[in-house]
């Protein structure tokens, strides 16, 4: 390559590098050239990076549960102390720490384990367990709840298992189906999910294909009346079930329950709900996006103006 600098035995010259000149007057040196490069780089790099934001998260895997799962822990950042009021005995009886426990048996692996000492209806045999979100207003528009689950694949008639997303406190008791969006499966309605806005909506997705290998299930706030909720099998991840509803109220507690047939213990996959993690992400506002996009367009036609 042609050096820059010419040196003879009189004195040193030193020339400085080619200015390309572009059809309107902008010129460009190789320093240009380089710091445009950075910010075009610079700003398809927080394009791929910024898609969402962890608001909350916390896992069965964590440290935090290294000694079990009992009521009143809050690891992880985001959510409340868990909560297993209203959970009872086969004779009714309140009973919040005998029928939850940490397991690592099922396929999502390490998990909160809800399981029934006794059988409904002829005990109440309700597990019961929620925790609140402790971001003001709680969950909001344009944020995700997501968790992974493995619910009972085990048919008990009259039994059945539901995931509630309420504007409440605490856990509903058994009977109490209020709520601003509920997943569930009661099969004395049949084995697949419904979803309750409060409208009932009947799915085409069983439960013994979500409870094959788990479950993602995630729940967007689309605007202040309209959310998506998809429930996605990880045995088929392809055979998703999406719904697009609408809801009224505030979502800042999440409740889980089981109310399903009478289980051997914590080692009882067929009959037990399990759950591995929780999580609230966010993605960027519209503007947010616009000024992204806006950097990396301009830098990507700065660059093919030079060609």
């Amino acid at each position: 390559m042609k050096s820059h600098f010419n040196i003879s035995s009189r004195n040193i010259e030193f020339t400085p590098p080619p200015v390309r000149k572009m059809k309107r007057g902008i010129q460009f040196g190789i320093g240009s050239r380089a710091a445009l490069a950075c910010a075009v780089t610079g700003a398809t790099a927080m394009m791929t990076t910024i898609g969402s934001a962890q608001i909350a998260y916390d896992s069965a895997s964590g440290s935090t549960y290294s000694g079990g799962w009992s009521a009143g822990q809050n690891g992880g950042s985001g959510f409340g102390a868990w909560s297993f009021n209203g959970t009872t005995d086969p004779s009714g009886t309140a009973d919040p720490g005998a029928q939850q426990t940490m397991s690592s048996l099922s396929s999502i692996g390490t998990a909160w384990t809800m399981f029934n000492l006794g059988s409904a209806p002829g005990g109440s045999g309700i597990s019961d367990t929620g925790r609140a979100i402790t971001e003001p207003g709680g969950l909001q528009v344009g944020q995700t709840f997501l968790t992974v689950i493995q619910n009972p694949t085990a048919y008990n008639f009259y039994g059945g298992f539901d995931v509630l997303f309420n504007n409440a406190t605490d856990n509903n008791a058994a009977g109490n189906n209020a709520s601003v969006i509920r997943a569930s499966v009661f099969n004395y309605f049949g084995n697949n999910w419904g979803i309750n806005d409060p409208t009932d909506h009947a799915t085409t997705l069983s439960s013994s294909t979500t409870g094959a290998a788990g479950m993602d299930l995630s729940l967007t706030l689309d605007s202040a009346t309209a959310y998506t909720l998809t429930l996605t099998p990880l045995s088929n991840p392809s055979g998703a079930y999406t719904y697009n509803g609408t809801y009224s109220g505030a979502i800042n507690y999440v409740n889980f329950r089981l109310y399903d047939g009478l289980s051997a213990g914590p080692n009882d996959t067929a009959n037990n709900l399990e759950i591995s993690s929780i999580e609230i992400t966010s993605v960027p506002e519209p503007s947010s996006w616009a000024l992204i996009s806006g950097l990396g367009a301009s830098g990507l036609l700065f660059l093919r103006r030079r060609k």
